[in-house]
């Protein structure tokens, strides 16, 4: 994972880490780097985290543990050169993330691709909860429909419940993913947005204790980065 690179593994792992975790900017993280002898150029920090956080959230992601099957949906905005884009997310109902999807529209389009994305990882769930939004409720209806045409076998309709209320849940944890971002002071690059809130998440669904080995070890966060990044 980190053949042939100029600095050792340890100062890319905290780099990434602190630079995703905490509400540093890259600036800082040089800054934090030079008080301990060591001399790497802000942008090489962001080049780090671009190169390393798909790859990290893909070795957390085969050691994740299961999600229940009472899923709560909603988007959440971000912005992007001065546009609001759309963060797609799911929880269960212990408050663990389900699955996430970063979109340049809000439309049936890309809720039904991030549905799609969360029933093929986390299989069906037998309810979702959404506020009050048509285009969620059309996606769940459509992709239900669809798999239940494909199936030999007879599969149960997901239940759909519509309430504000009920996903005030979902809400309160959007805040931890808006709450790093509104620090990075807006991104410059749907490509690049993409790939931060990737590694965002991965720190929030660790944070949770959703990795199979943390489950009852109450590891840290660097024991975790260590564990899976070796």
């Amino acid at each position: 994972m980190f053949k042939g690179r100029h600095f050792d593994r340890s100062v890319i792992l905290l780099c990434v880490r602190w630079y995703l975790a905490y509400n540093l900017s890259l600036r800082n993280l040089e800054e934090m780097m030079a008080e301990r002898g060591i001399s790497v150029d802000h942008a090489t920090v962001h080049r780090w985290v671009i190169r390393y956080s798909l790859e990290l959230l893909e070795r957390f992601n085969q050691r994740k543990r299961p999600v229940s099957r009472k899923w709560h949906i909603d988007e959440t905005y971000i912005k992007v050169r001065g546009r609001w884009m759309y963060l797609y997310r799911a929880i269960d109902s212990n408050g663990d993330t389900v699955e996430f999807w970063f979109s340049e529209r809000r439309n049936l389009t890309a809720a039904n691709r991030f549905l799609r994305k969360a029933l093929k990882r986390h299989g069906r769930p037998e309810r979702i909860v959404i506020d009050g939004s048509p285009t969620n409720r059309e996606a769940i209806l459509s992709c239900d429909t669809t798999d239940r045409l494909q199936e030999r076998r007879t599969l149960k309709p997901i239940r759909i419940r519509q309430s504000a209320y009920l996903n005030n849940r979902i809400e309160q944890d959007h805040r931890a993913i808006k709450r790093r971002v509104r620090s990075m002071l807006g991104f410059k690059a749907m490509s690049s947005a993409r790939v931060i809130l990737c590694g965002i998440e991965m720190v929030h669904m660790m944070r949770k204790g959703q990795a199979k080995y943390a489950c009852h070890s109450n590891l840290t966060l660097a024991e975790q980065f260590e564990r899976f990044a070796s």
